[in-house]
């Protein structure tokens, strides 16, 4: 595919198919997993496994950090004249170290402080012990799950993101068909829900790197020049990204806690619910991201806002898409998600209409707001992105989560994020107006210089096919 000339709809749906399939099947590891242990061990077992979401946002955060933040530097050089692969293969290569030495921190703290992490997240007695019998498997392959995030990135910019769906597909199939069987089968529970889950992000990371064994593989590993320097261009470009899934995961302890305070296991059992669809939504919105980022990135270092615009259309209209869809499901038949996710009491089933509608309000611009990050790194603008995901993941929303139900009720709680949402929007679609502006004026200038480079060029032509008396009759009146 090619960013710069190729034809803007059929390489941004093609990449958001992939992507979208990709960001499907991610979610789909949380989502089976919930499902197959609140079906096993009923409301608890859907309680245990919303302390642990936590962790995966933790995980999954890192992973996006070092591949979304190297990428679009990666894409960005790539996209100018000189094209410098030697360079744009040291973004590459540092994110892979930056990715070692992450993993290697976390898979030590979960190893040795799982019990006060989940304790932290908000577990309690039974909850805490399935939590941990869950997490116990996983222990075993946390550094897969990261590298697959950074690895997926790279994979999209490096015009493979067939293989990135088709390895993530391909762990995610195994998880889906080993949930059921370890589960219900050998009558494992959480412990076969949580071994199923590590053993697919094994497959997905090994069928990724056989992208390095094939002829379409640009990526090297090369020594960077810099290297400090690169670390932290890649962690501020990728820090959105990054903060959307560690705030995921903050918010998710903030309700964990605060629903426990005010309003008992049963709403927490129906907020690890809404945390599974509020996934998928956000998985979607991922994806779309994911897909115009490559393209938009290179396109801004070659200076064609024309195409990036273009781009933005479709990013647009696919996320209205995404909106519409997810509310409307989740105002119409929020039992039957309660159904599918576990086995319900008659008390979660009278109370989950109500908490779930609530929620969902925030469903209508959230996808907006989650691709404005992605929009705003490919644009080179962090602090942006910066200031709309850490107001949407932690300053607006974690004051609404706690004041909310001290001021009113506690089934107030259910409108801190439709509020933020659209705080956040306002902000987000004001700068979006602004650097869309301002890409519609650098094309212009862009045009005008390449239509005077074209008329000096043919000039020179021209001039190289005139007869001899003409050029001499030219130089002396350039004289005269």
């Amino acid at each position: 595919m090619d960013f710069l000339n190729g034809k803007i709809k059929t390489i941004y749906f093609k990449y958001l198919s992939a992507a979208f399939g990709s960001a499907l099947i991610t979610s789909i590891y949380s989502i089976v997993d919930m499902a197959m242990v609140g079906q096993y061990h009923g409301p608890e077992g859907s309680a245990a496994l919303a302390v642990v979401a936590p962790v995966w946002n933790i995980i999954y955060s890192f992973g996006l950090l070092m591949g979304i933040g190297g990428s679009v530097l990666f894409s960005m050089i790539r996209g100018k004249a000189d094209g410098d692969i030697r360079k744009s293969n040291e973004y590459f290569t540092v994110s892979v170290i930056g990715s070692v030495i992450l993993a290697a921190i976390i898979w030590l703290v979960i190893i040795f402080f799982d019990r006060n992490l989940l304790i932290l997240f908000g577990a309690k007695n039974n909850t805490l012990t399935l939590a941990r019998e869950y997490v116990l498997p996983i222990k075993f392959a946390i550094p897969f799950f990261l590298f697959n995030q950074m690895l997926a990135a790279y994979l999209r910019n490096d015009k493979n993101p067939a293989l990135a769906t088709g390895a993530v597909l391909a762990g995610g199939i195994f998880n889906i068909f080993g949930d059921y069987f370890f589960v219900f089968t050998c009558d494992m529970g959480a412990f076969g829900a949580g071994l199923a889950t590590a053993i697919g992000s094994t497959i997905s990371f090994l069928a990724m790197l056989s992208h390095f064994f094939t002829k379409k593989n640009t990526l090297r590993l090369v020594k960077p020049e810099r290297l400090v320097r690169k670390v932290r261009e890649i962690t501020a470009m990728g820090f959105s990204t990054f903060f959307i899934d560690v705030a995921m995961g903050i918010l998710t302890i903030l309700f964990n806690r605060q629903i426990m305070v005010y309003l008992g296991t049963n709403a927490l059992s129906v907020y690890g619910v809404i945390v599974n669809i509020s996934t998928f939504v956000q998985c979607c919105a991922y994806s779309v991201g994911q897909a115009s980022q490559p393209i938009i990135s290179t396109n801004y270092g070659a200076g064609r806002g024309d195409r990036i615009k273009k781009t933005l259309k479709y990013a647009l209209g696919t996320v209205a898409v995404i909106s519409i869809l997810w509310t409307v499901l989740s105002m119409l038949m929020p039992n039957a998600f309660i159904r599918v996710f576990m086995s319900p009491t008659d008390e979660v089933l009278r109370i989950a209409p109500s908490i779930i509608r609530c929620y969902a309000i925030s469903f209508l611009l959230l996808p907006l707001n989650i691709f404005s990050t992605y929009y705003f790194q490919a644009l080179m603008k962090p602090k942006a992105a910066f200031v709309a995901s850490v107001a949407r993941g932690l300053v607006i929303s974690g004051i609404l989560i706690y004041l909310l139900p001290a001021v009113f009720e506690g089934s107030a709680i259910w409108f801190a994020m439709p509020i933020t949402e659209v705080i956040v929007a306002i902000y987000v679609i004001c700068e979006m107006i602004k650097y869309t502006k301002q890409l519609t004026v650098k094309a212009q200038e862009q045009s005008s210089s390449r239509k005077v480079a074209d008329m000096e060029s043919k000039m020179k032509r021209c001039r190289a096919k005139a007869p001899e008396e003409e050029k001499m009759t030219d130089k002396e009146l350039k004289l005269f």
